[in-house]
């Protein structure tokens, strides 16, 4: 790689001239376009100018300490990753500053592979926190992007948004929770003429009744007891724009009849207030409950439910969309290791498969949670099957009692259970892996690494 194309930008910081030296030599020698300070003052200056994706520092040098400069460049959205270098005596301060933000650390004296393998690791998560910073500011500008997918159902999605985004229409969005309705609600604003304006959301579920009327639309001063001034409400303050009502099927009837008259009448009145004032808002609501059911229960009213339902949309449990979960488990790890500074980029087929598989009762948001989880916990580079939560490692049937099993009151060792039921299989199967792999229901490879795992091996 020639000195005008360099892997990177490192700044080696150390005030023994010696050592700067020797860093300088390893790392251009591999390709990096290298700078050096002779202490913390000077490094501060350095980065600023050259906005390094690495520093390399000493712990301790005369003026600012390597823990100073730690403090001074992990700020802002993209901070360089800091390796620190220290004396043997000085590595719990190092694991000090390991905490306080700085990537890594390593004892003298340097070895120049291990000095490489971790300065590829730091910047392999300083590239993931870049790619995902500059997703997230095209996220901003196209909300449709950031609903990962490709199923019927949700290019069906896709198609509706596109289609009624610049009407005025009302929009209700049904869905179970977790399944991203306010994301497509975003999109909905992202691609209407009032884009240009700020996106307002609420959740009706969230917030006390006592509080809600207030949050919706305003007060006056005096109004109750602790109206100590004036308040906007959302509606007021969405007047031009959009605004996000989820979990509208958890609104009060008296509270549904006021978002009825603003939809008929164009107006709102705060609360203890005397004035109608006019409002432009575009409403988009969102549930997870059965609104027709409750219409017949007495519990929503149906003259709102037909004013809130122009235009449906419905978004797929994500059960019903299994072929996007590669897709949205390869989203979320690059998300958690932007966040955490981490470098899991793969996840092994087993560990796949097993997600694939699982019925998300948590939806999208649940299996976020769960690939953030297992960065978190991984050991290595790439999710195993042991890195998963333990109800998606051993799934059952949907009943509470599968084949008629109940747990013992003294209760199980599940992997003990597993076990069992892997050596019963297999000896039903003549320990044809394929034949028993049908019987439990898992895959080829799955079952292999679960044999694996335990040690099984046909008697000989």
């Amino acid at each position: 790689m020639s000195p005008k194309d360099p892997k990177a930008t490192i700044l080696v910081v150390d005030d023994e001239k010696y050592q700067r030296e020797a860093l300088q030599v390893i790392l251009e020698d591999e390709g990096y376009k290298v700078a050096t300070a002779a202490d913390g003052r000077e490094a501060l200056t350095r980065a600023s100018e050259l906005r390094p994706e690495i520093v390399l520092s000493d712990l301790k040098m005369p003026g600012l300490s390597g823990l100073d400069v730690i403090r001074a460049l992990h700020e802002g959205p993209l901070p360089p990753r800091i390796i620190l270098i220290t004396a043997h005596g000085s590595v719990e301060r190092a694991r000090e500053a390991h905490k306080l933000g700085a990537f890594d650390y390593m004892s003298k004296p340097v070895v120049a592979d291990e000095l490489l393998f971790r300065v590829e690791r730091a910047l392999e998560t300083f590239r993931l926190t870049e790619k995902n910073l500059r997703l997230e500011r095209r996220l901003k500008n196209d909300a449709l992007e950031a609903i990962v997918g490709e199923s019927p159902a949700l290019r069906e999605v896709f198609r509706l948004v596109e289609k009624v985004a610049p009407t005025s229409s009302t929009i209700l969005i049904r869905g179970e929770s977790g399944t991203g309705k306010e994301l497509v609600a975003r999109a909905v604003h992202s691609r209407s003429p009032r884009s240009g304006k700020p996106f307002f959301a609420i959740n009706c579920a969230a917030i006390p009744e006592n509080l809600l009327e207030s949050e919706l639309f305003g007060h006056e001063k005096g109004s109750f007891t602790g109206a100590d001034s004036k308040k906007q409400g959302l509606f007021e303050a969405a007047s031009t724009s959009t605004l996000f009502l989820d979990e509208i099927g958890d609104l009060s009837l008296p509270l549904q009849g006021k978002i009825l008259r603003v939809l008929q009448e164009k107006e709102i009145r705060r609360v203890g207030g005397n004035e109608n004032l006019p409002v432009d808002v575009r409403v988009v609501t969102a549930t997870h409950r059965d609104l027709e059911a409750m219409m017949k229960a007495g519990q929503f009213r149906e003259d709102l439910f037909y004013r809130l339902n122009v235009i449906p949309l419905t978004l797929p449990p994500l059960r019903e969309r299994a072929t996007d979960i590669p897709a949205l488990v390869h989203r979320f790890l690059e998300k958690a290791n932007a966040a955490h500074g981490t470098g899991v980029t793969t996840i092994s087929p087993e560990a796949l498969d097993l997600l694939i598989r699982y019925p998300w009762p948590g939806n999208i948001r649940q299996l976020e949670s769960v690939v953030e989880r297992a960065v978190l916990l991984c050991d290595l580079n790439t999710i195993r099957p042991e890195d998963l939560p333990l109800e998606i490692r051993h799934q059952t049937a949907p009943s509470a009692r599968p084949y008629g099993f109940e747990i013992p009151p003294e209760g199980i060792d599940i992997e003990e259970f597993e076990r069992q039921l892997i050596v019963q299989a297999m000896e039903r199967s003549a320990w044809v892996i394929a034949k028993a792999s049908k019987l439990l229901g898992l895959t080829y490879r799955t079952l292999q690494y679960r044999l694996e795992k335990f040690g099984l091996k046909k008697p000989s």
